[in-house]
């Protein structure tokens, strides 16, 4: 059965520390927009304090997470237990990003690993958390973290994901505005 939890102490941060992988799950208002759900990993999560979290978003091919939390800020988190005991973890809270001009982008940028900055910090206000079963999670072992998005970024410069990301960042895929920052620098190849 189902538990809720008050905070993100105890056993639920261990649970959620032990994991190497969790899911990102965000919408728009509109009935015709898309869903988002992503994959995340990395060593990118964190938890903040006793009903805050956030995690390092990435340079990727779209920002759809972004976008939808500047639309309305909700956000949903999901760890499953793919090793050890079957658990599956959710999160729902109300969600922000931060971006690297922003003055609080230093403070938060430091829980995280050296590497790639990143083009924003998800922040997250959870109001929910609970558990369920996960009895249908398969079993996995991890392995290690694969190394082709550091190696990517790094390869591609500051310049070269600056370019990126304003093609491919600067708006979701159903036209909402993304990454602010981008709109306030000029893209150069």
């Amino acid at each position: 059965m189902g538990k809720q939890y008050q905070t993100l102490d105890g056993f639920l941060r261990n649970f959620i520390e032990k994991q190497h992988l969790f899911f990102v799950a965000t919408a728009p208002l509109g009935n015709s927009g898309h869903l988002n759900l992503s994959p995340k990993g990395l060593d990118t999560f964190r938890v903040l304090g006793s009903s805050q979290v956030a995690y390092l978003d990435h340079v990727g091919s779209g920002a759809e997470t972004v976008a939808h939390l500047r639309e309305n800020g909700r956000i949903i988190i999901m760890f499953c237990a793919f090793e050890g005991s079957p658990r599956i973890v959710r999160l729902h809270g109300l969600g922000h990003a931060v971006e690297p001009p922003d003055r609080t982008w230093t403070d938060l940028r430091q829980h995280f690993p050296v590497g790639p900055e990143g083009r924003a910090i998800i922040c997250i206000d959870v109001q929910r958390m609970s558990d369920s079963c996960g009895f249908g999670i398969p079993e996995y072992q991890f392995v290690k973290h694969r190394p082709q998005l550091p190696a990517w970024s790094y390869k591609k410069g500051d310049a070269g994901l600056r370019l990126y990301q304003h093609t491919n960042n600067s708006q979701s895929i159903d036209g909402l505005p993304a990454l602010r920052w981008l709109a306030n620098q000029p893209a150069r190849e």
